[in-house]
């Protein structure tokens, strides 16, 4: 594990410019968003986009569009959201798998969401995981909770997920799992062994601390206006590349580097590469 994957959620479903206007958008913006991220050191962009009020949307177009738009500039792996936004139907947040994308997050339980929540039953997690799996599609299991890693194994068990697995945990959402070291390693410990996973350290301190404790356990990072959009405190972030340009420095300090998109084809065997 001498590689470390950066992955780059570069707008999210709730942030918005009002929480720092430098947020990218349209189509185009969310492009050069995940280009300039790329050329930082990002493998893996986490995709999420938003409709003409700059509202989150899952509309096929829409995802179809900046899709494009992002693979003519780089060759970085698209993970696209199944989670959505607080409200959308599973119809809704499921379509985008139709795109055949390389990666596709999979929300593995029920979790509040601020003052919301996002509902995520077994069946439906049953109904998620057999889509991407019929594609080819590598879900990345996002964990909010204990309950959710348990969750996650049921769907391997019934053979849903197939090797490598690769998990996420989402820490310091606001009425769920707080992120510290200890936590994160009680989690880590319970997940099938040999599993790649990635820490979500939701907020400006989280999101920081959180690095470090991905390396310090052995695993990846994620940064990005989704998750933080501050530098450092009462600093605003200028750009999602800003973030990840720090990850990459960060990695490097602890003696590792990042992997490129094709490092963690091989790694993840996503669709079509030999290994």
């Amino acid at each position: 594990m001498n590689k470390k994957i950066i992955s780059c959620a570069i707008c999210g479903a709730e942030t918005t410019r009002e929480h720092n206007p430098h947020l990218p958008i349209t189509p185009r913006e969310l492009a050069e968003a995940a280009y300039d991220a790329y050329k930082a050191g990002a493998a893996i962009i986490h995709l999420h986009v938003r409709d003409k009020e700059g509202k989150a949307t899952q509309d096929l177009e829409t995802f179809k569009k900046t899709i494009s738009l992002i693979q003519d500039k780089c060759d970085v792996i698209i993970e696209v959201t199944t989670g959505g936004a607080v409200g959308m139907t599973d119809e809704e947040r499921l379509e985008v798998v139709s795109l055949n994308p390389e990666m596709a997050s999979l929300d593995c339980g029920t979790m509040n969401f601020g003052n919301e929540y996002i509902l995520n039953t077994l069946p439906v997690m049953r109904q998620f995981a057999l889509s991407m799996k019929e594609r080819g599609i590598r879900p990345t299991l996002e964990c909010f909770d204990l309950s959710h890693v348990y969750a996650a194994q049921t769907l391997i068990n019934e053979g849903l997920v197939e090797e490598p697995f690769h998990f996420s945990f989402v820490l310091g959402v606001p009425g769920g799992v707080r992120y510290d070291v200890e936590t994160l390693d009680h989690m880590v410990r319970r997940i099938p062994v040999g599993s790649d996973w990635t820490v979500i350290g939701i907020g400006g301190r989280a999101s920081l601390d959180a690095h470090y404790g991905a390396i310090s356990l052995g695993g990846h990072i994620r940064v990005g206006f989704e998750d933080n959009v501050y530098y450092s405190k009462g600093v605003l972030a200028e750009s999602n590349a800003q973030l990840v340009e720090r990850a990459v420095r960060i990695i490097k300090e602890a003696g590792f580097t990042h992997s490129s998109p094709a490092d963690v084809r091989t790694q993840l065997k996503l669709r079509g590469v030999e290994v």
